[in-house]
């Protein structure tokens, strides 16, 4: 009787030690569409337009933020492992510039290592009522208030 508890727990423990060992693999996700090389090469600057490039290549992952800004195809692969913060270990942007008039000006491909790190500033929008707190406004509004219009 004892021989089979003493199987089952080692068996459960080797269970668990396979699942948490599982859990520590690293994961790859892939995020994003980048057209391939050759369909890239089958557009002309100069010739192609903005209705040329969405058939031959499909709709842009994001667009310029004017009519006339270009199409950017992005694509990136996060690396993720166990309890780490996720990691970005490559991406490719493909940016497709257009002229006024809405025909391929250029085709620029960007990788990881053009990036540029942006920083973020925090703002603060000052009240005019300085460091007042939430609790003495709230008490500081209940002498103002006029009940004599909800009576019938």
């Amino acid at each position: 009787m004892r021989n089979g508890i003493g199987a089952k727990a080692r068996t459960g423990v080797a269970v668990l030690v396979l699942v948490g060992l599982g859990a520590c693999t690293t994961q790859y996700r892939n995020h994003g569409f980048v057209p391939p090389e050759d369909e890239l090469q089958q557009i002309v600057p100069g010739v192609d337009t903005r209705a040329s490039v969405e058939e031959l290549i499909g709709v842009p992952t994001t667009s310029g933020v004017r009519n006339e800004g270009g199409y950017y195809y992005i694509s990136s692969q996060v690396k993720h492992f166990a309890w780490q913060r996720p990691e970005v270990v490559d991406r490719t942007v493909v940016e497709i510039s257009f002229t006024d008039a809405g025909v391929v000006e250029n085709i620029t491909t960007y990788g990881l290592e053009d990036g540029r790190v942006v920083p973020l500033t925090r703002r603060i929008t000052r009240t005019r009522d300085g460091d007042i707190s939430f609790v003495r406004k709230l008490f500081g509004n209940i002498g103002a208030l006029n009940l004599s219009g909800l009576g019938g």
